[in-house]
């Protein structure tokens, strides 16, 4: 395993950390907040075996599998030397309601994890509206008095927002690290490329988040798209050019994947052992620009991600919108475009919230047809 070092904390992390969000499940099982479907045995066991092969980080959630995630990890921690092992978990500050609902929600992922302390500790999923609410609650004086009192070592955040929320987050805090998303398809959504070097910058380290967008930069990639790879004199499989492509930016502190087999565990251990900075020649980048390029060619939808409509009077988010509605597009198959709009987009932000007001059309460079589109949207998403 290759290892790097985490922005500017000094602390050494593996290329590859093992994201416990899509563990292995039961055939014929869902997971439910009284049943747990994870095959427990199986993930226990990639676990074990990726820690064995140098992977000492290990991320989970609160919500992660319908809450079975923590207490999963927690067994597997059980058979690895703690002080080996990094562990992450994230505050649900949703679920935050009142000051003292901070302290109760780590003590219960302490339990769940069957650990004393945290590696870190990531306030989850933030955006502009959730940080600021959390931050009014007193947030950050809690964070400062956990890690006084040892149960906490390293603070950090993970990001789902526009581009134009995450500055004022880096910059509210001295945060160890942050976690985005990006991928060779998301570089300018959410945080981006702007904001992954803007983090880099202040020194926090990044560690990036769906490298291959849920797996369908893997396994659900067009034929214009695994053309192109395949015209390269130099064989990889999808998933190993999206990887690399990472690892070649010397600003990604570690690439967080979430393995589902022991298949993919072994194979993403094979990509990152063969991992390091400036890895890709000018031709191979060169590659990876012609297949970000082929990908934008396939979104149904030409928007820029400019934001010159915003803000939308009725409260629309336009342009997430239209990067759902893009994914749908450029990846048949996958249902996490929709499970996004449906679950995770508040109602009034939605494209069926539009009142037609023409504004947002008058204000695009692109001049789309913005409100007809939107409709377009809610269409193909609810």
């Amino acid at each position: 395993m290759k290892y790097r070092t985490l922005g500017a904390s000094g602390i050494k992390v593996p290329a590859l950390g093992f994201g416990c969000m899509r563990l292995p499940l039961l055939a014929g099982r869902k997971n439910s907040k009284r049943r747990c479907a994870v095959d427990i045995p199986e993930a226990v066991r990639m676990m074990h075996y990726a820690f064995e092969h140098g992977v000492n980080y290990f991320d989970s959630a609160w919500g992660y599998h319908m809450g079975w995630s923590e207490p999963v990890l927690g067994k597997a921690l059980a058979g690895m030397p703690r002080d080996k092992v990094m562990v992450t978990t994230k505050m649900p500050v949703w679920l935050a309601k009142k000051p003292k609902d901070f302290r109760r929600l780590l003590s219960t992922q302490l339990r769940r994890l069957r650990t004393d302390y945290l590696d870190f500790y990531f306030l989850h999923a933030l955006n502009a509206k959730s940080f600021e609410r959390v931050r009014q609650l007193g947030v950050l004086d809690f964070l400062d008095e956990a890690m006084r009192e040892g149960r906490i070592r390293h603070t950090g955040f993970s990001f789902h927002d526009a581009a134009t929320a995450f500055r004022p987050i880096v910059d509210a805090y001295d945060w160890t690290t942050c976690q985005i998303q990006y991928n060779i398809v998301d570089t300018n959504y959410q945080a981006g490329t702007a904001g992954l070097r803007y983090a880099a910058k202040k020194g926090l380290g990044v560690i990036v988040m769906e490298p291959l967008r849920g797996g369908d930069l893997a396994g659900r990639v067009a034929p214009s798209i695994k053309a192109l790879w395949d015209s390269s004199p130099i064989k990889r499989s999808p998933a190993e050019w999206a990887l690399r492509w990472l690892w070649h930016q010397p600003e990604v502190s570690m690439v967080l994947s979430g393995m589902s087999t022991m298949q993919q565990v072994n194979d993403n251990i094979r990509y990152a052992s063969r991992s390091r900075i400036g890895a890709l020649s000018e031709q191979e980048l060169a590659l990876v620009s012609l297949v970000q390029r082929a990908y934008r060619r396939l979104r149904g939808i030409p928007c820029t991600g400019c934001e010159y409509c915003m803000p939308c009077p009725s409260g629309v988010a336009i342009p997430r919108n239209f990067a759902l509605y893009n994914d749908w597009t450029m990846f048949p198959g996958s249902d996490q475009a929709k499970l996004v709009y449906r679950t995770w987009m508040d109602a009034a932000n939605r494209a069926a919230a539009c009142k037609e007001c023409g504004t947002c059309e008058a204000k695009c460079p692109q001049q789309l047809a913005i409100p007809e589109l939107l409709k377009k949207v809610h269409s193909a998403l609810s």
